[in-house]
């Protein structure tokens, strides 16, 4: 017995962090499917930071305060590095470091990203139910259109601030890359799908995006198919998902992210401060909707909203 979960971002770890409780509770085995889209490599290591924060939540390591990298943290190499004249703009904590180079002499070893992610969480102490697993083994870089030039991802969200206009997104690498047989075969026995509250835009659209990974979800007409809204009140909690919507043409609200969802989910979840738009999505998408308090401030929070919803299932 087995659940389903696509993440990306901290949105989606904090969720899964809920998922896992209950799992454990019910004797389930829970594969959360991570995007790898923002990977990239900086002072020659491989860095994947969706994967990373997965793994940080999940141990209990991860920075309450940020939500990404790794509580009380130092940063005497990331310093140092400057001092020299190295790339800077991404923070990299010396513990955190110890991570990328792990994964770097792993993967240059011949281990496939999916075989270091699951070496990683072994040694990080993630939860034996809870299995992570990269979207695909094969590379793929997210980058973004702004003012006619195209960014790798962690420039724009970090190295910019996310402060720059978008006019487009594409997945470099998309067309040849796989998803994984660890992926194919969790979806295939999945009971219940969960869409992690990620970005729809660059956090979940790579995983569905990869290979037959969409065809595969949208079969799955026979289990619960359920999403979170990462938007509420028209805005994101964290990241900038709200105004990369509306620059790409889509509506930033729930009802925007359902829409994007409509051919895949068959529930969806609005925080109560949107539960006006319930009927607004049960029309237009003929999804159920469930209304809870999406906010996820600490663990209580993430397990009490994991635990709704799977009662309302």
């Amino acid at each position: 017995m087995s659940w389903v979960a696509l993440a990306g971002g901290v949105g989606g770890a904090k969720f899964a962090r809920g998922l896992v409780k209950i799992a454990q509770q019910q004797q389930q085995t829970l594969h959360i499917i991570v995007n790898t889209g923002d990977d990239f490599s900086m002072h020659g290591l491989a860095i994947s930071p969706d994967i990373d924060t997965m793994l940080y939540t999940l141990s209990g390591a991860a920075n309450p305060d940020t939500g990404w990298g790794i509580a009380e943290d130092t940063f005497a190499a990331h310093n140092q590095l400057a001092k020299l004249g190295g790339e800077s703009w991404f923070w990299l904590g010396d513990r955190d470091l110890a991570t990328h180079i792990m994964r770097t002499q792993l993967l240059r070893a011949g281990r496939t990203l999916t075989q270091v992610t699951s070496y990683l969480a072994q040694r990080l102490g993630v939860p034996n139910h809870a299995q992570i697993l990269p979207m695909t083994n094969d590379p793929v870089a997210t980058e973004l259109l702004s003012n006619g030039a195209w960014l790798a991802f962690q420039e724009y969200f970090v190295k910019l601030r996310h402060d720059v206009p978008i006019s487009a997104v594409r997945f470099q690498g998309i067309e040849s890359a796989q998803i994984t047989a660890e992926v194919s075969a969790a979806v295939a026995a999945a009971e219940i799908l969960f869409f992690c509250p990620s970005n729809p835009l660059v956090s979940i659209e790579p995983i569905l995006a990869t290979g037959a990974m969409r065809a595969l979800l949208t079969a799955k007409k026979n289990i619960p198919r359920v999403g979170v809204s990462p938007i509420i009140g028209g805005k994101a909690l964290k990241g900038p998902a709200d105004r990369m919507m509306t620059e790409l043409g889509a509506e930033s609200s729930a009802l925007g992210v359902a829409r994007y969802y409509r051919d895949i989910l068959d529930i969806f979840v609005l925080d109560s401060e949107d539960a006006a738009l319930q009927s607004a999505v049960e029309q237009e998408t003929g999804m159920r909707v469930i209304v809870a308090d999406t906010v996820m401030r600490n663990e209580e929070d993430s397990v009490r909203l994991a635990e709704y919803i799977i009662q309302k299932l």
